[in-house]
């Protein structure tokens, strides 16, 4: 399956400011693929983590031009939706301190938001 497709279900956006780079990107992918109970998640098909081309990036845009998408699939995703739209948050913000500690300048500041259907 390609990144993307046949993908249905509630889906969480995670977007980097302009500061960050592709290299952020891949290793907060990576980070979140890691992160309890994501990790579990994935391994049970019932959660995708994709990267994709950011949908807001005007012309020109400078910094990482791609954006990370959390897309939850199965029947009972309504369900678990909340607490999974926190623990990507308290994952992300793990991620920025650890960045924090081990890359030099300040780490991206990110947005972690619910997509509306029809958006992605």
């Amino acid at each position: 399956m390609a990144e993307g497709e046949g993908v249905a279900g509630r889906a969480i956006r995670v977007r980097l400011d302009g500061s960050a780079s592709n290299r952020d990107i891949d290793a907060l992918k990576a980070w979140l693929e890691r992160e309890n109970p994501l990790e579990e998640l994935v391994a049970d098909g019932l959660l995708h983590i994709l990267e994709q081309p950011r949908s807001d990036a005007p012309p020109g845009h400078m910094g990482a031009g791609m954006e990370i998408l959390l897309v939850l699939a199965g029947a009972g995703a309504e369900v678990v939706f909340g607490e999974l739209l926190e623990q990507t948050r308290r994952a992300v913000a793990a991620w920025r301190e650890n960045r924090r500690r081990v890359e030099p300048g300040p780490p991206p500041e990110q947005r972690v938001d619910p997509v509306n259907s029809g958006e992605e």
